[in-house]
């Protein structure tokens, strides 16, 4: 006789076993997966606690729990993350967006007059410029990621939520922007460091794509190119917005400076730490 499987019963196992791996929050990890394949939300997990699991449903769920349990990120395996109360569509193509990278959010729209025209820079699941289309209906915006892939995360994100009009995806390297001149220019860009690649969480180091993570010159190159560019792309008055390591606040406000920018400014997250640099063109 087969042994019986109930939802609290596999809930406990794969919180045990998660802990076990050393995931942070295994029991919530459990949740989310166990919700993700049922389709069922939390709350519908523990009233169904006693109901038995059928063969296919396990079936469907022993693979994914293997796979989380080898640190493939959870995002990846239910395919979405939420950002800025959004659902985004997510995959190994693309980074996944962070909570702190909503401050850059804030700080664009806090800048935005109007209408005006954006541009994010490594758009990657198209999460940032997403939100803010959402948030500045009269904005028009270009995503560009050197992606093709992420670009096409992007873009099914976009007409989601019903912004595909407004937001176009376009291929292309941060080292030649397009030459537009634009009111608000967005990045979250590649800035960790290589010396600091072994010391990233399995999640990190061995799923999300590198080229979304990692810059050369100590973490400061795509600063570097972003900056040089800022004069021509930017229109008088225009602000320039980046996301940046908690260390790096002092010289991604010198990369602006010596750019010409003008009103530089560090602005801390919720944790206190620094995440945003900006800089305006002056008039």
């Amino acid at each position: 006789m087969s042994e019986t499987w109930t939802l609290l019963k596999l809930l406990d196992w794969t919180s045990e076993y998660f802990y076990g791996k050393g995931i942070d929050n295994p029991k919530l990890d459990a949740q989310l997966l166990l919700a993700h394949v049922l389709q069922i939300d939390r709350v519908g997990l523990y009233l169904n606690f006693d109901r038995p699991l059928t063969t296919e449903e396990l079936g469907r769920i022993r693979p994914l729990v293997k796979r989380r349990g080898q640190r493939e990120p959870l995002q990846y395996l239910i395919g979405s993350t939420e950002f800025w109360s959004l659902d985004f569509e997510v995959n190994s193509a693309v980074l996944i967006p962070r909570g702190d990278t909503e401050i850059l959010v804030e700080e664009a729209i806090s800048r935005a007059p109007e209408q005006g025209q954006l541009l994010d820079i490594g758009t990657g699941s198209g999460a940032i410029v997403i939100s803010l289309a959402t948030e500045l209906p009269n904005w028009q915006m270009t995503g560009l990621d050197i992606s093709a892939e992420a670009l096409e995360v992007a873009s099914r994100n976009a007409e989601k939520y019903g912004v595909g009009v407004r937001v176009r995806m376009r291929q292309g390297d941060l080292a030649q922007l397009p030459n537009e001149r634009y009111d608000l220019i967005v990045s979250n860009p590649p800035y960790i460091a290589e010396c600091e690649w072994n010391g990233l969480m399995p999640e990190v180091r061995c799923f999300e794509p590198q080229i979304a993570l990692m810059a050369a010159a100590e973490g400061l190159y795509c600063y570097q190119q972003i900056a040089k560019q800022a004069a021509t792309r930017l229109k008088p008055g225009g602000w320039l917005l980046v996301e940046i390591g908690s260390t790096q606040g002092e010289a991604v406000q010198e990369l602006f400076a010596e750019a010409g920018l003008s009103e530089i400014y560090t602005r801390n997250d919720y944790a206190d730490q620094p995440r945003v640099v900006g800089g305006c063109l002056q008039k």
